[in-house]
């Protein structure tokens, strides 16, 4: 699998740029090559109905003249003087950015850790059918679905070049293999829908496709014949798959550009406690077979694990160059590369698992509502209110009692993060993992 990627042809291109944009006249300058090989089939009701094989190859040359900076994309090098050229004119008619620049070369990776990124399994498009198919079939299966809203299966394998004229210069490739199935449930204007899915970075690791497809019939059944709620407060769990939005919220307001445009809640709240005592959340680039592991960030930096918030308390922001000389402080390996820029932001972030079970942490909030599904993206990130609109199931005396949907929760991040109470079913196997978490006191409106 691993030779559909030329690594060597990837480097080559990115140090040509480098080289042709310093004899341009950038001061400073980076490139980085970017290919890619995916594959996928979809399937619905035991037919085929797309397979789509997609290949994507680009560089991406940014270079700096005094304190400006342009960048200029490409997927062929016929020419690199000719785009070095043309970017270093674009940059002199910039306007300037104080803090634009490479990262300071004291930062960089030297010293590559060995991380499993890469599963050199090949699937070709008739395995995926048969992935796909199966999902579909166990899904159908379960009583009570009536109809299959498809199911797919799929690889990938992405490889990554990074050269700066500073004399960085790395390289990953990297794996990742999924299959999901949707499921339908009753006739008519009755039914109801969800699904189930999972994403892994070695095929060996994939759940079986009869599991995620039972899981998404089970799930849709369940749904069958929901009921409204009338307005009231009361305590709200999120199922893990649902807690991770939470996680989402997080990250964005503690983002070193947020935190330098002041556009977050949390922006005065470094080294102060945002959530109760005993809550931790860690950020780790280096999680084995993670789903955003790598090796280096988008600027070559070195990353650490960090303890985002230990022991309930705010300890870090994500920084990348610009944004950590912004604000003062030093970078943390956390830049994403988008092209023509960087931007802070997490890798492998998880809230660690606390000790009750689902089941548990419903015993002890008696009634309320469990969360399954949300719906929309009302959260205001400058005052951290939240409203977004919620399906799942009412529970009563620690037990389900009946599904219901068309309802809106709401409340504020910094009174929700402050009464989160994380349960022990922690799901890891995506870039933002987290348990079934519990919050008293939500605003509920229903009918």
């Amino acid at each position: 699998m691993s030779d559909l990627i030329d690594q060597s042809e990837l480097q080559s291109r990115a140090a040509r740029l480098v080289d042709a944009a310093r004899k341009a006249g950038a001061d400073a300058c980076d490139a980085i090559a970017v290919t890619g090989v995916s594959l996928s089939v979809d399937v619905r009701e035991g037919k085929i109905e797309e397979t789509e094989r997609a290949e994507g190859d680009d560089v991406t040359l940014r270079v700096f003249v005094g304190k400006r900076t342009a960048a200029v994309s490409a997927n062929r090098l016929d020419d690199p003087a000719s785009l070095a050229e043309r970017a270093v004119a674009m940059a002199k008619v910039a306007p300037e950015d104080p803090y634009a620049g490479l990262a300071d070369p004291e930062l960089l990776v030297r010293d590559f850790p060995a991380l499993e990124l890469l599963d050199k399994t090949e699937l070709a498009a008739d395995r995926l059918a048969e992935i796909a198919l199966a999902t579909e079939e166990a899904g159908l299966a379960v009583e009570g679905v009536s109809k299959s809203g498809g199911a797919g299966a799929s690889w990938r394998l992405a490889g990554v070049v990074l050269a700066t004229s500073h004399g960085f210069e790395g390289s990953y490739m990297s794996s990742r293999y999924g299959m999901s199935m949707t499921a339908v449930a009753g006739e008519g204007t009755s039914m109801e829908r969800d699904y189930d899915f999972d994403s892994r970075t070695f095929f060996e690791d994939l759940e079986a496709p009869a599991e995620i497809g039972r899981r998404a019939g089970e799930r849709a059944v369940r749904r069958l014949n929901p009921q409204k709620l009338s307005t009231r407060t009361t305590n709200v769990i999120y199922e893990s798959r649902a807690a991770r939005s939470l996680l989402g919220h997080l990250t964005g307001a503690i983002n070193g550009a947020a935190i330098a445009r002041k556009t977050s809640f949390l922006k005065d709240r470094m080294n102060e406690a945002v959530f109760a005592p005993g809550i931790q959340i860690i950020d780790d680039p280096f999680k084995r077979r993670g789903a955003a592991t790598r090796p280096f960030d988008g600027e070559g930096t070195r990353a650490d694990v960090l303890n985002v918030i230990e022991d309930g308390v705010l300890k870090h922001w994500f920084l990348d160059g610009a944004s950590a000389r912004e604000l003062g402080l030093i970078p943390n390996g956390r830049a994403h590369r988008s092209g023509s820029g960087t931007s802070p932001g997490p890798t492998n972030i998880t809230l660690m698992p606390g000790a009750k079970s689902l089941e548990e942490l419903m015993g002890d909030a008696g009634e309320g509502l469990l969360v399954t599904d949300l719906i929309g993206h009302g959260v205001n990130g400058i005052t951290g209110d939240y409203s977004r609109g919620a399906s799942g199931f009412w529970f009563e005396n620690g037990k389900i009692v009946e599904p219901v949907s068309e309802i809106t929760i709401a409340g504020n991040l910094t009174d929700m993060f402050a009464r989160l109470i994380p349960g022990s079913d922690l799901d890891n196997r995506y870039s933002a993992a987290a348990p079934s978490v519990m919050i008293e006191g939500m605003a509920l409106a229903g009918s």
